[in-house]
């Protein structure tokens, strides 16, 4: 029997583009309302359900909307790397916001998600209120991973000899029901795509988080002190990949978001 409550089903938006897109809606469709979106090869259930982020935003008297961005989960999985790019993934984030017809969004993003968060927030000031950003570099390291070696490997099992590459393709081959040709083709389109910069830092309260043990720390702690309007926290004793799971991370997410709206309604 699972300890996680059981996710709801997803309801599908339409893309810009005419891709599916899968949001599940959690809490009180009147309560204030979490955007939260996922890293990479991961999932809205996985991210932010089975870690416990929605049951504890819930009870804290927030409502969750989460998405599964293209080429993850129930969403559509292209394998064209034209499908993929941050105006893209910024545009299905914004779009999400329109169909529930949110405003005053406090946004939640991790890794990945974090990074579509950030030009998310800069282009939409004023209906992104404020944001947790966690696990968010100043540069992709998805940029490292070998596309040639990968795309080898999943037409023909041609071993993989770049570490980096073969570290991603069996973490993203690790979670049920991914697709490694549609990962893979994000990873392509994405290789010119805009980075975080302090040029485009929004100007939004932030929190920013990344693990003590994570090799993006440093870059997360330059981005906090880009921001005009960010602070950073250590999570203590995680890395990238288990970072979303930790009490204090979601403790101090829930707090800095309620400070903020109290703040705001002075």
């Amino acid at each position: 029997m699972s300890l996680v409550p059981e996710a709801p089903r997803p309801r599908a938006v339409m893309s810009p583009d005419g891709l599916k897109l899968a949001t599940y809606d959690f809490g009180d469709p009147d309560a204030p309302a979490v955007v939260a979106v996922h890293g990479f090869a991961s999932g809205a259930v996985l991210n932010w359900h089975a870690s416990g982020w929605t049951r504890d935003l819930v009870r804290a008297g927030y409502r969750v909307v989460a998405l599964d961005q293209r080429g993850h989960g129930a969403s559509s999985k292209p394998h064209d790397p034209t499908a993929y790019s941050m105006d893209l993934l910024v545009a299905d984030v914004t779009t999400v916001i329109d169909t529930y017809l949110l405003d005053d969004v406090a946004y939640l993003g991790y890794s990945l998600g974090a990074r579509v968060g950030w030009h998310t927030a800069e282009r939409l000031p004023d209906r992104i209120t404020r944001a947790v950003f966690g696990g968010i570099p100043d540069a992709d390291p998805m940029r490292r991973v070998r596309v040639d070696e990968a795309k080898a490997f999943i037409a023909d099992g041609t071993p993989v000899e770049d570490r980096v590459t073969n570290g991603y393709l069996t973490m993203a081959a690790g979670i049920e029901g991914n697709d490694l040709g549609a990962l893979v083709a994000m990873v392509e389109g994405m290789r010119d795509s805009v980075e975080p910069t302090p040029d485009n830092a929004p100007a939004q309260p932030i929190l920013m988080a990344a693990g003590s043990e994570d090799g993006i720390r440093d870059s997360a702690v330059r981005l906090a002190a880009a921001a005009p309007n960010a602070s950073f926290f250590e999570i203590p004793r995680r890395n990238h990949f288990n970072a979303p799971t930790s009490r204090h991370f979601r403790e101090a997410a829930i707090t800095f978001l309620q400070d903020t709206a109290l703040s705001a309604a002075r």
